[in-house]
């Protein structure tokens, strides 16, 4: 068995979950602004991730982990909070703050977490696995 194949999936999952918290801890540093630098309004993160290609040193296997492909920014309508004293307020007192929602962004997070979980239990089982064929080996 090819143990750096399994350390090197588990690497790359690893590395999804690390993007996946830090567009969530962006988007959730982000949730009570009203424009960013641009002067335009921010608008939440999203990894888009899939499968990676299997590279040619490994040969003909079809496991080659996962990688992100990019950040996805969601073209969703700003959410108006009624605040009359604020700088920025319209007319009516209204507010266009970024349409962040703090539930989804902490579901996203659990589930970012999970997976960094998952990846690490797998990475200690084919360490596990690895040391224990070394021990045979060594007999």
């Amino acid at each position: 068995m090819d143990y750096f194949n399994a350390f090197a999936i588990s690497a790359s999952g690893l590395q999804v979950a690390k993007s996946t918290l830090d567009a969530t801890a962006l988007n959730l540093a982000n949730l009570q602004t009203v424009r960013g630098a641009d002067g335009k309004l921010f608008q939440p993160l999203r990894v888009v991730a899939g499968a990676a290609a299997p590279g040619f040193a490994s040969g003909f296997a079809r496991l080659a982990g996962a990688r992100v492909h990019s950040l996805a920014a969601s073209e969703l309508p700003p959410r108006m909070v009624y605040d009359p004293g604020h700088p920025v307020a319209d007319s009516q007192g209204f507010v266009a703050m970024a349409p962040v929602d703090h539930l989804t962004e902490m579901a996203n997070m659990a589930g970012a977490l999970r997976m960094y979980q998952a990846n690490v239990v797998a990475l200690n089982a084919a360490k596990t696995m690895a040391a224990k064929a070394l021990e045979i080996g060594s007999y």
